[in-house]
């Protein structure tokens, strides 16, 4: 059976419009010819080259710093320049994080007493738990193809990527 594709996107579509892109798709292809192959988007990797720019750039959030440096480091995606983004601002993220971790903890140390005790037992997951919040978000837009360029550490990663 032939599965027609969409003229404008690549996508396999079944009916009449493309549920990607919306674009109308003739339903019918001339009996005994194949189906077009899809296009190859453009800057995106060919089927089975490797995995699509949208997934690449979320899985770069998945492990920070070890996910970050190992997409700079693959050779399909390190030339990707959406997919560096978000390595970068992925690894500036997590060195962002282990930094707020050791100023909390030098605020106990110099807040030892009563005080110190009940600042750092009530910020400190306020703060991790903003922390989770933005690492979740990070990877559901990437996925979404959506480019967020937090603050200071966004610049940052568009300038290395």
């Amino acid at each position: 059976m032939n599965v027609p594709f969409c003229p404008s996107c690549g996508t396999a579509v079944e009916g009449k419009f493309c549920a990607k892109c919306g674009a109308a798709v003739s339903g019918s292809t001339p009996s005994g010819s194949p189906a077009a192959p899809p296009p190859v988007p453009p800057g995106g990797a060919a089927a089975g080259a490797g995995l699509p720019e949208n997934t690449a750039s979320a899985l770069c959030y998945l492990v920070g710093l070890i996910t970050g440096i190992l997409f700079l480091v693959l050779a399909p995606y390190n030339q990707n320049k959406t997919v560096r983004f978000h390595a970068f601002q992925s690894i500036f993220l997590h060195v962002a994080a282990i930094i707020v971790a050791i100023g909390i903890n030098i605020v106990f140390a110099i807040l030892r007493g009563i005080l110190g005790f009940w600042l750092i037992a009530t910020l400190s997951p306020i703060v991790w738990l903003g922390f989770l919040i933005l690492w979740i978000l990070m990877m559901v837009w990437a996925y979404q193809g959506k480019k967020v360029v937090l603050p200071v550490i966004g610049p940052l990663a568009q300038q290395q990527a």
